[in-house]
């Protein structure tokens, strides 16, 4: 696991090299000329989370209805959903799931025009999809998926802004930004804060990640990090959620890590701190915003949609650091295999 989160900056390079760009691009062109008018993720796991950032940047920055798909309405009940005008996106690691490459062989029947964003392009869901992006994230040693997770992330980020752009290719102050996303991963990655945490969960009995808008699939990710690596009950709520109800579960036993960046999304959770602290929680942020009296976990300060991308690499560092900590194996987790077999 350690190795595979120390790769993450040079996967942030490869898929920017040009070769690899163009390729995406040419993506991100077809589905601009089909025009779709919504779009449907398919995932499980870790890549669901990805889907779920993808989907917050297909409503924001292309404007169109974006949702996650329930595999089990197709694979189990047998629906078939009219996905004529429908791009439908299958997101997967190994590629091998079943369930989502019944999706997409069902989408596609339906008239949908069909994507596989895999880090294994000779796979099942690849050859049933009409298009297919490969992330190019190299072989994953650890069962908890790190650096497959963060190449999604980049790759449907470049995918996305392709399409908005609608030739493809990214404007220059874009690829500008992203240049630099290398260089910033080496500095969070390096920064020993996160793993410093560990001791402080070391015996905590259950813990909540919180987050708005782009930074509440990195709260989900974050959890289910922290429960595969180190069997630790993680409830992930976005901050909004969190006020509904789940706030009253929080106290001083219970730790919250609060993902508080710049952009809308930060400023919506710098309002759900207070309440936070009338309950007396124990409250670790992380992110580019300064929080006046609340433990924190810098993180360089980017472009909110960017910031995904950085936000998660102190977590995983932490969900390793804690497993360790706690006397577990990050590198196998009891019960799972890297490729998990759903329909």
């Amino acid at each position: 696991m350690a190795a595979d989160l120390a790769e993450q900056p040079a996967g942030y390079a490869r898929l920017l090299e040009p070769d690899r760009a163009d390729a995406i691009a040419r993506v991100a062109r077809a589905i601009a000329e089909r025009r779709p008018r919504h779009v449907v993720y398919a995932a499980r796991g870790t890549s669901d989370h990805a889907a779920l950032y993808a989907a917050y940047l297909t409503e924001i920055r292309l404007s169109l209805p974006a949702g996650l798909a329930s595999p089990s309405t197709m694979t189990l009940f047998g629906a078939r959903p009219d996905l004529s005008d429908a791009l439908v996106v299958g997101v997967s690691q190994s590629g091998g799931s079943a369930d989502l490459a019944e999706v997409l062989r069902v989408a596609r029947g339906a008239g949908a025009l069909t994507l596989a964003v895999t880090n294994a392009p000779d796979s099942p869901l690849a050859g049933l999809a009409e298009l297919s992006v490969d992330i190019a994230a190299g072989h994953e040693r650890a069962v908890a998926a790190t650096k497959t997770y963060t190449a999604e992330l980049l790759a449907l980020l470049m995918l996305v802004e392709g399409v908005r752009a609608g030739d493809g290719r990214l404007p220059a102050a874009e690829r500008a930004a992203l240049a630099e996303l290398p260089e910033l991963a080496e500095r969070v990655l390096a920064d020993p804060a996160a793993g410093a945490l560990a001791p402080r969960y070391r015996f905590a009995g259950q813990l909540v990640t919180t987050g708005r808008g782009y930074a509440y699939p990195t709260a989900r990710e974050a959890a289910l990090k922290l429960m595969e690596t180190s069997y630790l009950p993680a409830l992930a709520f976005s901050g909004a959620d969190l006020l509904h109800g789940p706030l009253a579960m929080t106290d001083p036993d219970v730790p919250v890590l609060a993902l508080v960046g710049s952009g809308p999304g930060g400023d919506a959770m710098r309002a759900v701190l207070p309440r936070l602290a009338e309950r007396g929680a124990d409250v670790v942020t992380i992110g580019s915003a300064e929080v006046p009296g609340a433990v924190r976990i810098a993180v360089p300060e980017v472009d909110e949609r960017y910031a995904p991308l950085l936000d998660i690499l102190p977590l995983q560092r932490l969900a390793l650091a804690l497993a360790l900590a706690r006397g577990e194996d990050p590198d196998a987790p009891r019960g799972l295999n890297k490729v998990t077999s759903t329909h």
